[in-house]
């Protein structure tokens, strides 16, 4: 007799959880999916003003009046990179 009231309390609990996510369970997805559609909005905001700021350099022509002299010749040691290294293959 106690087997089968064990059987009988699962089957209660099973069907009663079941009863239950169908009650709940929508309102639970849509207050999940409402957060969501507010953190994507919030984080599509961020990328959009981002992008504005953006936009304004994009396109302008800037002109410098008064460019760095560069020195181009080739005796300069400030142009150096490195030392010059002499290998000798060894037989």
């Amino acid at each position: 007799m106690v087997f089968f009231k064990t059987i009988l309390i699962i089957l209660l609990v099973y069907y009663g959880l079941k009863i239950l996510v169908k009650m709940f369970a929508p309102k639970i997805f849509g207050y999940a999916a409402k957060k969501t559609e507010e953190h994507f909005r919030e984080k599509f905001g961020e990328f959009a003003q981002q992008n504005q700021r953006n936009e304004e350099r994009v396109g302008d022509v800037i002109i410098d009046k008064n460019p760095s002299k560069k020195n181009t010749s080739k005796n300069d040691t400030s142009n150096k990179v490195g030392d010059y290294i002499d290998f000798e293959e060894i037989d």
